[in-house]
């Protein structure tokens, strides 16, 4: 009886959605143990199918943490969007609203934010994970010329997001990585957001 309760648990995955459950297994194993100390046979276990079943899917265990790494960095981006709603256009509110984002996307999934960013060995060989991340930083850069009143992104607007995107990448390892606690530094981040955006940012907005 629990045999055929199994097999019906796996024909489900197998017709159903087996790539979005080892997908969600793998980013849970990546929360707990970090990238290094995921298996995929864990992965399977947890997922509930054979170890056979990711190769269904997936050509190994790297593309397994690159799926991993893609809808983090699509669940940020979205993120980053819907925060961009809540304020007018063209305001520092929506630059600090992105770094916001940004900082609280690494702390609530430092695995998955630090998978993001560890993928460097064959990073530019995946046109998809090189494309998500500037179509992200684009809306940065999109977001800095508003600032100053215009749609074109100049040079000028691409170093100014670019200083923003180093400054919260920068807090984010320091906060996940508890350096902060650590050297005993106590940060407002909205406080220190805001000032960051009015030192970087060109605006016409006083």
């Amino acid at each position: 009886m629990e045999e055929s309760t199994n097999a019906g648990k796996r024909g489900s995955y197998h017709h159903g959605d087996l790539r979005s459950q080892l997908i969600e297994a793998t980013r849970a194993l990546v929360e707990e143990k970090g990238p290094d100390h995921f298996s995929v046979s864990e992965a399977c276990r947890r997922a509930g199918v054979s170890t056979a079943a990711p190769y269904k899917h997936f050509a190994d265990k790297s593309g397994m943490l690159r799926a991993v790494a893609m809808e983090g960095m699509v669940r940020q981006r979205e993120q980053l969007l819907a925060e961009l709603q809540k304020y007018e256009p063209g305001t520092l509110g929506r630059i600090v609203g992105m770094g916001r984002v940004y900082v609280n996307f690494a702390v609530a999934e430092p695995g998955v934010f630090r998978l993001m960013f560890g993928l460097s060995e064959d990073h530019g060989d995946h046109s998809d994970l090189v494309a998500m991340g500037d179509d992200t930083f684009l809306v940065v850069k999109k977001e800095v010329a508003r600032c100053r009143g215009a749609d074109e992104v100049t040079p000028e607007d691409e170093h100014q997001a670019f200083l923003l995107w180093s400054f919260v990448h920068g807090l984010s390892f320091l906060t996940i990585d508890g350096k902060l606690t650590e050297k005993r530094v106590t940060v407002d981040l909205e406080h220190v957001l805001e000032d960051i955006a009015r030192r970087v940012v060109t605006t016409t907005i006083g």
